[in-house]
This record gives C-alpha cells, sequence and structure tokens, in this order.
C-alpha cells in the first residue's frame, strides 16, 4: 500500500486540486470556527466518537495471512495520520470540522487496535505522541500534509478531503485481499466513515468557500457516487 505516499506526493508538488473561483485560505465564509484554539487542544488519548464500533472480540478469531497482519499494522498508522493532522489542522485553522472528525479518527484508530489486541501483534503506535510515527513514508507524509495545510483554510480542507480519498482507496484494495470476516468488519466501518468525512470536507468546501473540489484519487464517477452531483 504506497498509493498514500506517491499520490499525496503529487498533490503536494502540482499545489492544489482544481478548484472553482478564486478565494483567499483566511476566510471563514459560515463554517464554524473556534476562537484561537490553545496549542494542544484535543490532544488527549480515547476521545469518544457517536459511530457505532463493532465489537471485534465477538467475531471468530481465524489465522492472519501476512497480508492481513500488515493490513492491521498499515490502517493504523494511516488512521493514526489522519487524526493527528486534522488536530494539528484544528490548531492551526481553529476549523470545528477537524475537531470533530478527529475525534471519529480515533474512534477509528481504537477499532484496528482492537484487532492488534486480539491477535497479539505489536503496536506500531504505541508510544507515539501526535506526528510521531513508525513508518518513516507516514512520518514524511505527516510532515508535508501539515504543511500544506497550514497555508489557509481552502488548502486544510483539501487536505482533509484528499486523506480520505486514499483512506477509500487503500481501505478498497485491502478488503480485496483480507478474508478475516472481523478484518472486514472493521475496515468496511472503516471506509464508510472516511466516505462520511469525505462528504463534510466537500460540503464545507462548498457552502462556506464557493470551492468545488475535485477528486484526485478516486474516479470522477466513483466520487460522485460517494458525496452526491
Amino acid at each position: 500500500m504506497r498509493r498514500l505516499g506517491a499520490l499525496i506526493f503529487v498533490f503536494l508538488l502540482i499545489g492544489a486540486v482544481a478548484i472553482s473561483g478564486c478565494i483567499t485560505g483566511t476566510e471563514n465564509g459560515g463554517e464554524t470556527r473556534a476562537g484561537g484554539p490553545p496549542e494542544g487542544k484535543g490532544y488527549g488519548q480515547g476521545t469518544s466518537s457517536s459511530e457505532n464500533a463493532p465489537n471485534v472480540l465477538a467475531l471468530p478469531s481465524e489465522n492472519l495471512s501476512q497480508e492481513e497482519v500488515e493490513a492491521i499494522l498499515y490502517m493504523r498508522e494511516e488512521e493514526k495520520l489522519a487524526r493527528d493532522v486534522y488536530l494539528t489542522l484544528y490548531n492551526a485553522t481553529g476549523l470545528r470540522i477537524f475537531e470533530n472528525i478527529a475525534r471519529s479518527e480515533q474512534t477509528h484508530m481504537d477499532m484496528v487496535l482492537q484487532l492488534i489486541e486480539k491477535y497479539t501483534l505489536t503496536d506500531p503506535a504505541e508510544g507515539k505522541g501526535i506526528g510521531e510515527f513508525t513508518n518513516p513514508e507516514i512520518q514524511s507524509l505527516y510532515d508535508q500534509l501539515v504543511e500544506k495545510g497550514s497555508k489557509g483554510d481552502v488548502k486544510a480542507l483539501e487536505v482533509g478531503s484528499l486523506i480520505e480519498e486514499v483512506d477509500i482507496k487503500d481501505l478498497e484494495e485491502w478488503l480485496s485481499k483480507v478474508d478475516n470476516e472481523d478484518i472486514k468488519v472493521v475496515f468496511e466501518n472503516l471506509m464508510a466513515g472516511s466516505e462520511n468525512h469525505l462528504r463534510a470536507f466537500t460540503r464545507v468546501l462548498a457552502n462556506s468557500y464557493g470551492v468545488e473540489y475535485s477528486p484526485q484519487v478516486l474516479s470522477e464517477e466513483k466520487y460522485r457516487s460517494i458525496v452526491g452531483s
């Protein structure tokens, strides 16, 4: 699963997604904004979410293939990447959508952690603070995404949309390679959450900033099937 690195690198290289209209990154445009969030706001562990997490322990334990091990460990850090970027961009922009979705990403991390603990795998996120990763590729991407997203509200929301696109694409690929019921249930739950987040980010871009997001990873058909026409 190296698509995350390659595609985000291209996105960062070209500088911006196609947008309709011209807008500065400092405009609020009606999106709810916190009044200068303090450093570290929302960085605590175990934040809650209204999403219904599956009970992994209630599902049967099955032998793991090497690809299933890789899938679990990779998605643990990919979900952490999303959470950490959103928390950092919340501090940079004050836009509450980042705080809200970061809570959901914490729930996603916790779902994958249940799989790690169930199968006694080594957690790559254990002991890691915000913006710290075991996977050097993900570490580099975090730094690049935060730099890109810190340039203004629109750039931040575009980064959020891109992360959710990549999550969806990666999860689709992993789901084609795993067959354990508990992994599939967790990953399908993560995908549903990423689709919700993609809709949320693109809706704010459109409604609050007059920006029409163009998909960078998903096909136009797939993207429209998620966000609507």
